[in-house]
C-alpha cells in the first residue's frame, strides 16, 4: 500500500512538472555565466557573439542579470522558447520560412526589394513589432518570449543559414536574429541593388 501511494505521489509530481518546458537562449558578447540555483546570469563585454542554451522545467522562473548594460530582473512565466539579451546591443529578428536549397537563390524583383528595405528599416526602429507579426526588437537586459514551441530553432546573429529541410513533411519553425549593426549593413547592401528612378 505504501509503495502504491508513493507511486501515485511521484506520478502526480511528474504530471505537475510536465508541460512547464522552457528553452532559454542567452545571447551575449563574450561568455555569459548562468547559475540556475541562484537565478543569476552574469556577462561581461567580451569579443564575438556567443549563445548559451538552457532548458528548464519550472512554471515560473526569474533571473537577475548583471551585464554591460547594467542590472535587471527578468521573469519567464509562459512555457516555450525565450531569448535573453545580455549584450550591450539590440537584437532584431523574426520568423523565417526557409525554402529548399534550390529555391533559396530565387531572383528578387525591385518591388520586393523596396518592400524588404522598408520592412528592415521599420524593424530597426522597433516599429510594427508584435507577437502577431512574429518579429522581435530585443533591447539589452531584456527577456522576450518567442514562441510556445520550445523546440523551435533560432539562428543567431553572425550565423549564415539559407535553407532548411522539412521535419516529418512540415516546414521547421525557425526564427532568424541579427544585431542592429547587421540590419543596418543589410539595408545599405539592399539599397545598392535598387535601380535609380529615371
Amino acid at each position: 500500500m505504501k509503495n502504491l501511494l508513493a507511486f501515485f505521489l511521484v506520478s502526480s509530481l511528474l504530471i505537475a512538472c510536465a508541460g512547464n518546458d522552457k528553452t532559454i537562449i542567452i545571447m551575449s558578447k563574450g561568455e555569459a555565466t548562468v547559475d540556475l540555483n541562484a537565478g543569476t546570469i552574469q556577462a561581461k563585454d567580451g569579443a564575438g557573439h556567443e549563445e548559451k542554451l538552457v532548458a528548464v522545467n519550472k512554471a515560473d522562473i526569474s533571473f537577475k542579470l548583471n551585464t554591460p548594460a547594467g542590472e535587471a530582473t527578468v521573469q519567464l512565466k509562459e512555457n516555450g522558447l525565450y531569448i535573453i539579451n545580455v549584450k550591450n546591443d539590440t537584437i532584431i529578428g523574426s520568423y523565417q520560412q526557409y525554402s529548399s536549397a534550390g529555391q533559396a537563390q530565387k531572383v528578387i524583383t525591385q518591388e520586393s526589394l523596396v518592400q524588404k528595405i522598408d520592412s528592415l528599416q521599420q524593424l530597426s526602429q522597433g516599429k510594427n513589432v508584435s507577437a502577431a507579426n512574429r518579429n522581435f526588437f530585443i533591447l539589452p537586459n531584456q527577456a522576450t518570449f518567442i514562441t510556445a514551441n520550445a523546440q523551435a530553432q533560432v539562428v543567431g546573429p553572425y550565423h549564415q543559414m539559407r535553407s532548411a529541410e522539412k521535419i516529418d513533411g512540415k516546414d521547421p519553425e525557425i526564427y532568424r536574429f541579427y544585431s542592429i549593426k547587421e540590419i543596418r549593413e543589410m539595408i545599405t547592401k539592399l539599397q545598392a541593388l535598387t535601380v535609380a528612378p529615371e
